[in-house]
């Protein structure tokens, strides 16, 4: 289904129609389920946390949301958000559990592909990403929709409202940023 039938099913899904809930549900869920996807391309065959797992837990955390949907664009924003919360609650989990492991350094090109196979690399990300969004929110979005969310250009700069040049031009910014960050780490 196209972008605007997706808009005017949230919106009026935002309204309290619950029939447009239920037409909603099976798009969403398609939506959701590229999103993870690209989000979990990177994992190794051994993580605990599978593609449908993560999807799942984005879409009961996001139903249950009370926002006023403005469009697609912007529900992709808020799933990026959420699977970045979700990876990062369940690294935090495993990690709890394996004290005393050396945390390992990584390349920015490994953080940025998202090779989240470890969770000391979704942590490093998160802080990161959370030092950045004091001084920069657009910036810290911007690499959570791309890296977290695997939104695309269009995509993410549908959901934060700019151009895809404006975009592209603040990530380059972000990943020298992060690039410093990490091997600052």
């Amino acid at each position: 289904m196209h972008s605007p039938a997706i808009t005017h099913l949230l919106q009026a899904w935002t309204e309290g129609d619950r029939n447009a809930l239920n037409e909603l549900t099976p798009l969403l869920y398609e939506e959701l389920h590229r999103l993870a996807e690209r989000c979990m391309r990177g994992e190794s065959t051994g993580h605990t946390l599978q593609t449908t797992a993560l999807v799942h837990e984005a879409y009961e955390r996001l139903v249950g949301v009370d926002l006023p949907w403005r469009n697609r664009a912007h529900f992709l924003g808020m799933a990026a958000q959420i699977m970045r919360r979700i990876l990062v609650d369940h690294a935090r989990r495993r990690n709890s559990l394996k004290r005393g492991v050396d945390y390992s350094r990584v390349s920015l090109d490994e953080a940025l592909e998202i090779a989240l196979d470890t969770d000391e690399v979704v942590l490093d990300l998160d802080a990161a990403l959370a030092k950045l969004s004091r001084f920069d929110e657009l910036k810290s979005r911007i690499l959570e929709m791309r890296f977290f969310g695997g939104l695309t250009y269009e995509e993410a700069a549908g959901a934060l409202e700019i151009s895809t040049s404006e975009l592209d031009r603040e990530l380059r910014l972000a990943k020298a940023w992060l690039r410093h960050q990490l091997e600052a780490a």
